[in-house]
């Protein structure tokens, strides 16, 4: 696969604890990326973060680190990415979607 130099950047900014049709939010945004052959995805743990509500959510405090912050990142051509944002809106019920240009140095397998 083949990404064009310049491409997108997509992140989603979701909790830990957030779901979608019985699973993980992330778990579901990562397949639902595979399943629509994205050139890849990557969902990162945070270990301390806050949102628009401005709740603290870290590792340090027992209560809320069951809820921590991810972000999932995923990078292909703009035209795959405007494809795929239609069918990521229903799911981010809360979060913070970001869509930015970047340049693509190096993708290969093998």
């Amino acid at each position: 696969m083949k990404i064009p130099e310049d491409g997108k950047l997509l992140r989603v900014f979701i909790g830990e604890a957030d779901k979608w049709q019985g699973r993980p939010l992330y778990e579901a945004i990562v397949l639902l990326a595979k399943k629509e052959s994205m050139a890849g995805a990557t969902a990162i743990k945070g270990f301390m973060g806050f949102g628009c509500k401005s709740h603290l959510h870290t590792t340090k405090i027992l209560r809320l680190s069951e809820d921590l912050p991810i972000v999932i990142e995923i990078v292909d051509s703009e035209e795959k990415i405007a494809k795929f944002l239609p069918l990521l809106d229903p799911m981010v019920k809360e979060g913070l979607v970001t869509l930015e240009n970047t340049n693509v140095i190096l993708y290969r397998a093998g």
